[in-house]
């Protein structure tokens, strides 16, 4: 039983570093294309798993053993979901070396007993280390999500996780500038107070493009955080709209970029 298969699409949100609202991204993007698909969504950080806190999972939920084997997903806002924080403690830490952290990703992935699903949604670590290539490596991927925020430091960063998945033949749906904008709730003063124009810049560098700009805002924080996102709890919101527009983009690349993505590419090594 090869899991994977079981998805149309495999798409990777990823980031450079932490801290710029990959897993934010990842959820309501998740969200937002289930509207009009069957969606799955895979916490692949393994040390720093937060999707079940997102999508609002009740701690100490665990996943269903069929076969002794396949672990049945949880389900929370109509999407299928697997994280390893379903399978410890909340509070534990992940002392583990990176075979160890490629054997529990691989068996999240393939023996998680998937549905059905018009898209997979991976929650990538931050970074661009072992779970990123054996991902590469192991299962078709129809595209990376690329999330950064305009600050230099973190466009710095977003660099080396575009360079990485290129490295491996994954082809950069495009740019998610999070955090692009604030809005004052008491005088509707719009200002960039992270910088403006980075995820422009860096997509020209790359000829690529910004496929979301998201603004700063407390709501979005917030809702995350109590398990109930803004595109599941207030969809009509500029907020939610914003990651609705994000997959319509993602749609339109993928339908763009055709149904080819990758299949065990081979990684090339040279001296830049």
């Amino acid at each position: 039983m090869n899991q994977p298969e079981k998805f149309k699409y495999l798409i990777c949100v990823a980031s450079g570093k932490g801290g710029v609202g990959k897993s934010t991204t990842a959820v309501n993007l998740a969200l937002a294309l289930s509207r009009d698909n069957k969606v799955g969504l895979l916490d692949a950080d393994i040390y720093g798993p937060s999707i079940p806190m997102m999508m609002g999972v009740e701690p100490g939920t665990r996943p269903e053993i069929k076969q002794q084997k396949y672990m049945v997903p949880i389900e929370a806002h109509g999407i299928e979901c697997n994280s390893m924080g379903f399978l410890i403690d909340q509070n534990t830490a992940m002392v583990w070396r990176a075979p160890m952290i490629i054997s529990a990703f691989n068996q999240i992935l393939n023996d998680t007993a998937w549905d059905s699903r018009d898209y997979l949604i991976v929650d990538m670590p931050p970074g661009t280390g072992d779970i990123q290539l054996s991902l590469a490596q192991s299962v078709r991927v129809a595209g990376a999500v690329i999330v950064t925020t305009p600050q230099d430091v973190a466009l710095l960063d977003a660099r080396k996780g575009i360079e990485m998945f290129r490295k491996v033949d994954v082809p950069i749906l495009g740019i998610v500038e999070n955090m692009s904008t604030h809005v004052c709730r008491n005088c509707g003063h719009e200002e960039a107070l992270f910088g403006s124009g980075g995820g422009d810049r860096l997509a020209a560098e790359y000829g690529v493009n910004v496929i979301g700009r998201l603004p700063l805002e407390l709501e979005i924080r917030e809702k995350t955080d109590g398990g109930n996102p803004v595109v599941a709890s207030t969809p009509e919101s500029g907020a939610a709209q914003a990651y609705f527009q994000l997959a319509k983009n993602v749609q339109n690349k993928i339908e763009e970029f055709g149904e080819t993505g990758t299949s065990g590419p081979t990684i090339t090594i040279d001296e830049d």
